[in-house]
């Protein structure tokens, strides 16, 4: 995008903000500046009061390590928030990080968040009143797949179809999209998160061994595939024997992990067939040439791409940092917000 200079001085005396407020991490794009904060979505909270005691990052790492008082919780399930007051505390965190970026006081920022193709009008509405009452100047709803699309730069307004998949920790979003619209879309409550517990299901079931979901993460993301490796690798998991009670260790392969995450894998490959199954012939014409882009976190398992272009017998591409796909889109939509404003939900609120 050309440099604007009106834009660019508006911005020393505005703060526009797109999130990607997502169930594994939350996002932040400050117009002008990219991606400022990355951090796991999160929040240790005292039992009784309910008092956020820490926030992303520094929450995490509480996990399974924290008193009988305290509580480490994820205010966000399947994308969609499951704790109101802990997600405003969370969005008012990270809004005020945000903007401590700015050189200069500003007002309350104008904010776009990225929300499931899937989530309900009564989710959606939960995320505007989280956004408001975090300190908001005006809130914006634009649909993750959307907002993947144009964070990865994809022709979107054009008349040639173009399809994404973005997947998430706790949702899969697929689009197709030709002129600034949608086509064809699907949202599914699998994805990153739903591959962990695999791991888990899958370790206890063969080992007898209960790891906790963070080994499971740290397994998947070093050596899980969706597609036969050139090198097959091994890893050791540490966790409890459930005959035993005893501390264990055990070796587990990338075949081993392979097989645990079959399931959500070909779930996800059968929505992609099932969409494609019901597209126009001339959009899948075009998809054959331009390829399925995949977006966000789950996009990263090793072999994915390759698997998907075996089974859709088309090119399937990894973005430019997919995980941060949805929080540049989103930002990129309040570059020009009357030009834009047709990828947004059509939900919106503002406060003087």
């Amino acid at each position: 995008m050309a440099f604007n200079p009106l834009n660019w001085l508006l911005g020393l005396f505005s703060l526009d903000i797109g999130i990607d407020l997502g169930t594994a991490n939350t996002l932040v794009n400050v117009r002008g500046k990219g991606i400022v904060i990355n951090e796991p979505s999160w929040v240790a909270i005292e039992k009784k009061t309910r008092r956020p005691l820490a926030i992303g990052a520094e929450a995490k790492a509480m996990v399974g390590r924290t008193s009988s008082n305290v509580l480490a919780v994820r205010p966000l399930r399947d994308g969609v928030i499951s704790e109101f007051d802990i997600t405003e505390a969370m969005l008012e965190y990270f809004i005020g990080k945000a903007h401590e970026q700015s050189i200069v006081p500003v007002p309350r920022p104008r904010v776009v968040v990225g929300v499931p193709k899937g989530a309900t009008e009564v989710e959606k509405r939960a995320v505007y009143d989280a956004c408001m009452s975090a300190g908001a100047r005006e809130a914006y709803l634009i649909d993750e797949p959307t907002a993947a699309a144009l964070g990865a730069n994809l022709p979107i307004s054009e008349v040639p179809g173009t399809m994404i998949i973005d997947i998430g920790g706790g949702t899969t979003e697929l689009a197709i999209f030709s002129m600034g619209d949608t086509v064809m879309s699907r949202s599914m409550r699998i994805a990153g998160d739903e591959m962990d517990v695999d791991i888990v299901n899958y370790v206890r079931s063969k080992y007898n061994l209960l790891i906790g979901e963070r080994m499971a993460e740290a397994v998947k993301i070093s050596m899980g595939s969706a597609y036969p490796l050139k090198e097959e690798q091994i890893t050791t998991v540490r966790g409890r024997n459930l005959v035993s009670g005893l501390p264990e260790a055990v070796e587990i392969s990338s075949v081993e992990l392979r097989e645990a995450l079959a399931n959500s894998v070909r779930t996800i490959i059968d929505m992609a067939k099932d969409v494609l199954d019901e597209t126009p012939p001339e959009i899948v014409s075009d998809l054959m040439e331009m390829g399925v882009c995949l977006a966000g976190g789950g996009s990263q398992l090793q072999g994915l791409d390759e698997r998907l272009s075996s089974d859709l017998r088309m090119r399937a591409w990894v973005a430019e940092d997919p995980m941060t796909c949805v929080a540049r889109g989103a930002g990129l939509v309040l570059e020009d917000l009357d030009e834009n404003r047709r990828y947004l939900t059509g939900l919106e609120r503002t406060r003087g």
